[in-house]
């Protein structure tokens, strides 16, 4: 018997390549619906956390002193950050397994990857928003209006996913 522990990772001990995603215009705003309702998540969990945490810190600070209200308070605290923050991360973990981005977990946007006359670019979407209608190219912050002629594809390049042959 090997001393070595069995792991279900990589026997090279490389991460595995994340697939290149590009997402066409129609694409993204057929996935909206399901992504504003994981960003919603996503969004409703931060703010919990947010709210949280510092009510947390302070019954921390004085756990010694508390009498049992303020600790059974400091353990619901506590509980409830928890079950947020497995909230968030289960939410985090289905966008990027539909491909999209997390940008802003407390404004609620998110990137739908896409490639823009040959250029890695995003199209990019905030919580509140009616609908899609912002782009821009990767590394740049600037969100750009999409132009109306897009939805019928005019600018965009035809895109495959990694590991397709051609049509």
């Amino acid at each position: 018997m090997s001393n070595t522990p069995n792991r279900a990772t990589n026997p090279a001990g490389k991460q595995p390549r994340k697939k290149n995603i590009a997402l066409d215009l129609t694409t993204a705003r057929q996935m909206l619906p399901l992504i504003q309702s994981i960003v919603t998540d996503i969004v409703t969990s931060r703010q919990a956390i947010n709210q949280l945490t510092p009510e947390q810190e302070r019954l921390e600070r004085h756990r010694r002193d508390l009498v049992w209200l303020e600790r059974q308070r400091r353990y619901q605290v506590t509980d409830e950050i928890a079950a947020a923050e497995k909230t968030l991360t289960h939410a985090v973990t289905e966008l990027s397994g539909l491909g999209v981005s997390l940008v802003d977990d407390e404004a609620g946007e998110v990137d739908f990857p896409t490639k823009i006359n040959g250029r890695p670019a995003a199209f990019s979407w905030k919580l509140g928003e009616n609908g899609l209608g912002h782009w821009h190219y990767q590394g740049e912050e600037q969100r750009r209006p999409i132009p109306t002629d897009w939805d019928q594809g005019t600018p965009l390049t035809p895109v495959r996913l990694r590991g397709q042959g051609q049509p």
